[in-house]
């Protein structure tokens, strides 16, 4: 690698298109991002312009490269990650056939989703596909324009993820990574294919999926007209790239079977790589980078409901860290203070309508105790979600942190004893853009595997070790919190139809 050398890593969130140049050794030279336009037209609905996203990329990408001399003749390749699940369609002409696409946020297809699960049993579909059904997944997104907007959908000769929709346009090139493949409900997980068996029961159009490719790949090269509206050298390899979930995990480390990551912002999604996928309703399984597969679980309040406690409890006149520092005031275990933290309700299962609640209030407990029944709750309702995950015998051997959460020292610690497994957190919180240098150097020949790259590139400033008091306080909580769990159930579907027949008393 020359010392020069310098890659180019694209990030197309849901807020905003970011770019960065990183060197050789994993340093972040300069990142610029610029936002753009969420589109909510009906509730429950999200989507947002392909087209920003490109004008989005090359405004950043022209404005990395002038921050950097030389930087367009430095730049070995273009890596890019993005958001996965936003519908993309196009048609022979490369031309949109939809203005706008579908986000992973967006629920109209909440009807189809509903309507699959009444016609399949789980057991027809899980090993063809490794992934119980959501509104999230582009194949049902896709039922839902192949139903409603039929034009657009007839006229359509290849979907994309948003990601690739910026391959492109940099590259002329179609192709979707197997990261963003394996959850769209379209992948079979034993052959990295499309399956046959799952776009017959939704009923869609195989000819219209592009090839699945390894995220390692150079899918093409920087074409004319792409240099003329970046700045990017005209022949500059372009890489397949991935989601941006699976590749902030190899940013941050998370690389080999065994090793665990904790992503903590909104919501919080625990994944433990291993070997193969886990076949199991509540599971969700993306494939990695190099081939492994990450077993997902999503609480959908993680960083939620802190900021709810934030606001239901102080009207948000506290600081967070104020909030972290009065839970750090209670003991372990908030004593006997339960909180479950389904304030959304569960993404997946039998129970999306799950509500949150406290249990074991008593008149000894006061601001601190509730707040650290919230943090512990959340932790509660991950390590129920590990112990499904590695009902098959995963070890976890460690946790590595991102996010939000990965900045909070008093959750972290709780969450290593919770878990009863070192956390370690990254020095640089950029996994997605250091993914997606990793991903360069190693396409280019600079490394044998991406755990080759994360040694050089991945480096980690904190380590947190289970505390045996601790360990003792929730190993002896955590049967009654998934007993106060599971007898909860029953009461849901009553809550429901209460709200549905009460007035609302609020309005006039």
């Amino acid at each position: 690698m020359n010392d020069k050398s310098l890659f180019l890593a694209i990030d197309v969130g849901t807020g905003s298109v970011r770019a960065a140049l990183v060197d050789r050794t994993g340093e972040i030279l300069k990142l610029v991002g610029q936002e753009h336009q969420q589109i909510v037209p009906h509730y429950g609905w999200a989507e947002q312009r392909p087209e920003d996203w490109w004008s989005g990329a090359t405004s950043v990408i022209r404005q990395v490269l002038a921050a950097v001399p030389d930087a367009a003749n430095r730049i070995e390749a273009v890596c890019a990650c993005g958001q996965m699940h936003g519908t993309v369609l196009i048609d022979s002409a490369g031309q949109l056939t939809r203005d706008t696409a579908p986000l992973w946020n967006d629920k109209r297809a909440l009807p189809q989703v509903a309507a699959f699960r009444k016609s399949h049993p789980s057991d027809l579909y899980l090993a063809a596909t490794a992934n119980p059904p959501t509104p999230a997944w582009p194949g049902f997104k896709l039922q839902w324009m192949k139903a409603n907007d039929p034009d657009a959908y007839a006229s359509a000769s290849t979907v994309f993820m948003p990601k690739d929709y910026i391959n492109f346009r940099l590259c002329g090139e179609r192709a979707m990574d197997w990261t963003d493949a394996s959850i769209s409900f379209m992948m079979d997980p034993a052959t990295r294919d499309w399956s046959p068996r799952l776009l017959e029961m939704l009923g869609l159009d195989r000819a219209k999926l592009p090839p699945i490719r390894s995220p390692l790949e150079v899918l093409g090269a920087v074409t004319d007209a792409a240099a003329a509206a970046s700045g990017l050298r005209k022949g500059t390899p372009v890489l397949v790239g991935g989601g941006d979930y699976p590749v902030s995990m190899i940013g941050s480390g998370v690389v080999s079977a065994g090793t665990g990551s904790d992503i903590t912002g909104t919501s919080s999604i625990i994944t433990v790589l291993a070997n193969t996928p886990m076949l199991h309703p509540e599971v969700s399984n993306v494939a990695t980078m190099d081939g492994l597969w990450g077993r997902f679980m999503l609480l959908d309040s993680g960083g939620d409901a802190v900021r709810w406690a934030r606001r239901a409890f102080h009207q948000n006149q506290l600081s967070y860290d104020d909030v972290t520092r009065l839970a750090g005031e209670a003991p372990a275990g908030a004593e006997g203070l339960f909180f479950l933290p389904y304030l959304s309700g569960e993404r997946f299962g039998e129970h999306p309508n799950s509500r949150a609640q406290f249990f074991g209030l008593a008149a000894k407990h006061g601001l601190p105790h509730l707040h650290r029944a919230v943090l512990e709750g959340v932790a509660f309702g991950v390590r129920k979600n590990i112990e499904i995950i590695a009902s098959t015998g995963v070890q976890l051997e460690q946790i590595i942190a991102a996010s939000g959460g990965a900045k909070a020292e008093l959750w972290l610690q709780i969450k290593a004893s919770m878990y009863k497994t070192p956390i370690i957190v990254p020095a640089e919180p950029e996994g997605g853009v250091i993914g997606c240098a990793m991903l360069a150097a190693t396409a280019m020949g600079h490394f044998s595997s991406l755990e080759a790259a994360a040694r050089k590139f991945v480096r980690f400033a904190r380590e947190f070790q289970p505390e045996p008091a601790a360990v003792e306080v929730y190993d002896r909580m955590m049967p009654i919190f998934e007993r106060v769990y599971a007898q909860s159930q029953g009461v849901y579907d009553d809550l429901d139809r209460l709200v549905d027949t009460n007035p609302d008393t609020t309005s006039a």
